[in-house]
C-alpha cells in the first residue's frame, strides 16, 4: 500500500487503446508507453488497486459480521479517508510553466457532480455487502467489467471488439449463475435471510454506476483537464471524495445512525479498538484502491483500470471461504472461471492493440525517415 506515495511527476500523452489511431508514445520527462519505466510504474498502480479492493472488501464484510449494522457509517468509510490525499499533495512537484490549468468555475460542477454520484454508488456498495456473503459479492461486482465496456464505448469512444464483446457476455452468464445459486448463500448465517435478490439488484446497479464513474473520470481527464500529472489525480480523487464524504455524513445524521454508534462500538466483536481499526483500515484501502484505479484512467484507460479490479475476483471469494466459512459452492466454482476467462479474453485484446500500435509506430517512423531523406537529397544547398 505505500505504493501510492510513489510519485508521477511526468506529463503522458495521449492514446487511442485500440490501436486503430495512436498517438505520441513518448512522455516527457519520462520512459516512452510501453517501456520498461512505464510497466513497472503501471505494475505499481496495478498492485496498489488489488491489494486496495481486496483488503476494503474483506475488511467491509467483518465490519458487518462482528456486530457493525450502520449502511451509512460504512458508506462513510469508503471515501473518509481523502484527507490523506491532502497531506500526499504537499510533496508532489511543482507544476510546470506550460502545465494546463482549467478554470476552477468549470471543474467545480465536475468535481460536485461525480461526488455525489460517487457518494451513493457507495451506499449501494455497503448495502449489497451486508446482503450477500463476499465471495459472492465480489463475483457480482466482476460485472463492471461488462458495464464498463459499454460505458467506454459510448463515453470514451472505445472500440467493441469481438474479444470484448466475449467479455462482456462470459461475465454476464458468470452473474446469472450466481443468481441460480441462492438458495445456497442464504443459509449463511451472517447473511440477513430474504435480502439475496436485494444484495444481488444493488450488486448489478453498483456495478453499473461504477463503470460510468470510471468512464467520466477519464472524459474528464481527455477533454477538460489536458494533463496526466500525480497532483491532478490526487486533486480530482480528493475533491470528489471530499464531497462523496459530505453526502455520506449528511446521511449518517439525517437517518439517525449517528445515535448508535456509541452502542454499536460498545457491542462490537473484540472491543472499541477493534470497530476503530476496521473502520479505519477499510477507508485508508479503499484510497489506495481509488488512487491505483485513477492513475491507470489517465495511464492507459478506464477499463483497463476496471480490468484490473477484476484481477481481486478469485483472491476476495478464497479469503472468504478461509475468513467468514462462505460456502464456495459448485456455482461459485464455475462462475468464478468463467469470470477469469473474460478477463483474460479483454486482456489478450489489450496485448493484440499494444502490438498494432508498436506496429503502426514503427511503419509512421521508417515513413518521416524516408521521407526526411527524400527532402534532404533533393535539397539543392545540400552537398554532393
Amino acid at each position: 500500500m505505500s505504493s501510492v506515495c510513489k510519485l508521477m511527476p511526468e506529463q503522458e500523452s495521449d492514446h487511442g487503446e485500440d490501436g486503430s489511431a495512436p498517438k505520441a508514445a513518448a512522455v516527457r520527462g519520462g520512459s516512452p508507453r510501453g517501456g520498461v519505466r512505464w510497466w513497472l510504474s503501471v505494475a505499481a498502480d496495478m498492485f496498489m488497486v488489488l491489494c486496495g479492493q481486496t483488503v476494503a472488501t474483506l475488511l467491509g464484510r467483518l465490519y458487518y459480521n462482528s456486530g457493525g449494522n450502520s449502511k451509512w457509517m460504512a458508506t462513510l468509510t469508503q471515501s473518509a479517508g481523502s484527507p490523506l490525499l491532502a497531506i500526499l499533495l504537499l510533496f508532489t512537484p511543482a507544476p510546470a510553466a506550460d502545465e494546463p490549468r482549467p478554470a476552477a468555475a468549470k471543474m467545480a460542477p465536475i468535481y460536485v457532480g461525480l461526488g455525489i454520484i460517487i457518494g451513493f454508488d457507495n451506499l449501494m456498495y455497503s448495502y449489497a455487502l451486508q446482503y450477500l456473503p463476499v465471495s459472492t459479492f465480489s463475483l457480482v461486482a466482476a460485472t463492471q467489467l461488462g458495464f464498463n465496456s459499454v460505458t467506454s464505448r459510448l463515453i470514451n469512444a472505445q472500440r467493441f471488439t469481438v474479444l470484448i464483446a466475449n467479455s462482456v457476455v462470459v461475465l454476464t452468464f458468470s452473474a446469472a449463475l450466481l443468481g441460480i445459486g441462492a438458495s445456497s448463500d442464504e443459509t449463511a448465517s451472517s447473511v440477513p435471510r430474504g435480502k439475496y435478490p436485494a444484495g444481488f439488484a444493488l450488486t448489478l446497479a453498483a456495478s453499473a454506476v461504477f463503470a460510468l464513474i470510471l468512464s467520466l473520470f477519464e472524459a474528464t481527464f481527455e477533454k477538460v483537464v489536458r494533463t496526466r500529472t500525480l497532483r491532478w489525480v490526487l486533486r480530482a480523487q480528493l475533491w470528489t471524495n471530499v464531497v462523496a464524504s459530505t453526502v455520506s455524513a449528511v446521511g449518517l445524521l439525517a437517518s439517525g445512525d449517528w445515535r448508535t454508534i456509541p452502542a454499536e462500538m460498545a457491542a462490537f466483536k473484540d472491543g472499541r479498538a477493534r470497530y476503530v481499526a476496521t473502520l479505519v483500515g477499510t477507508a485508508v484501502s479503499w484510497q489506495v484502491m481509488a488512487v491505483g484505479s485513477l492513475r491507470l484512467i489517465v495511464r492507459v484507460s478506464s477499463l483497463f483500470a476496471n480490468v484490473t479490479g477484476t484481477l481481486s475476483l478469485p483472491l476476495v471469494p478464497v479469503f472468504a471461504v478461509a475468513l467468514f466459512g462462505d460456502r464456495m459452492t459448485g456455482i461459485k466454482a464455475v462462475s468464478m472461471l468463467m469470470a477469469v476467462w473474460g478477463f483474460l479474453s479483454y486482456a489478450y485484446q489489450q496485448y493484440i492493440d499494444g502490438r498494432r500500435a508498436a506496429g503502426a509506430g514503427k511503419g509512421r517512423a521508417a515513413a518521416e525517415c524516408r521521407v526526411c531523406a527524400a527532402r534532404a537529397g533533393s535539397d539543392p544547398d545540400s552537398p554532393a
